[in-house]
């Protein structure tokens, strides 16, 4: 009789990795147990699952050292690390005008984005950000199979760290972008136009406008706007992932 296998994990708080979990099953052909609340991801839990891996699609919470260093916990990254370690990083990547990136997959650490590599595959930044994540989680649920059969054994980073900072939401500010710069505007509401995002706005007379579904066409930008009373409606308070 074949030894029981036991389950996977998978850590997402986005729209996107929602199907990830059953698909992964499917093809996997084993139990894949997925967290989407912050809450529910406690020591007692995951013990009791016992999970062979812990996958991380995208998780904007601080991942416990006792989960992560008793199971090992793979954390996918939208950068070529050790370059744009740290939070935001499609945003800050298109802000530094990058059009495509590599997705890196790495071992969870006490230093942030630090771990040692098991992967990389290339990933382009054209497209909004949800149509990005969309592309990224068809690579992450093959380099979730892959790193499953293949066992590889990480391999430390190679070079000097550059710093990503975490955005804020004032930052989705159109106002402050550069005046008369479309490419700039144009970059601006497509890095933020996915959900949970704080989309990219102006206010004015009382009203905030905010800005999605950004082309850019022959004769300027064109986009979906949305309006509402600062009164009734005031900015969001959370970070961007």
């Amino acid at each position: 009789m074949a030894a029981t296998q036991h389950p996977l994990l998978l850590l997402s708080i986005r729209p996107w990795n929602a199907g990830l979990a059953e698909r992964l099953s499917s093809t996997l052909g084993r139990p894949v147990h997925p967290i989407s609340n912050p809450l529910e991801l406690e020591l007692e839990a995951v013990a009791a699952l016992d999970p062979e891996w812990i996958f991380v699609p995208h998780w904007s919470h601080q991942i416990p050292e006792t989960i992560w260093s008793r199971w090992p916990t793979v954390i996918f990254h939208m950068t070529d690390l050790p370059y744009g370690r740290g939070g935001s990083p499609l945003q800050n990547l298109i802000q530094r005008g990058h059009s495509s990136t590599m997705l890196t997959a790495l071992r969870c650490s006490a230093e942030l984005d630090a771990g040692p590599i098991y992967c990389k595959e290339p990933l382009s930044l054209l497209g909004s950000a949800e149509e990005i994540f969309l592309r990224a989680d068809a690579l992450i649920e093959a380099m979730i199979a892959r790193i499953v059969r293949e066992q590889p054994l990480p391999q430390p980073q190679q070079g000097e760290p550059v710093l990503f900072s975490r955005r804020k939401p004032k930052q989705s500010n159109l106002a402050d972008c550069p005046f008369g710069d479309l490419p700039a505007w144009y970059d601006q509401i497509r890095m933020l136009d996915a959900e949970g995002y704080p989309h990219a706005f102006l206010e004015a007379h009382g009203l905030r406008l905010e800005f999605r579904r950004v082309s850019h066409r022959s004769n300027g930008l064109h986009a979906d706007v949305r309006i509402t009373s600062l009164k009734s409606n005031p900015p969001p308070a959370d970070a961007e992932g």
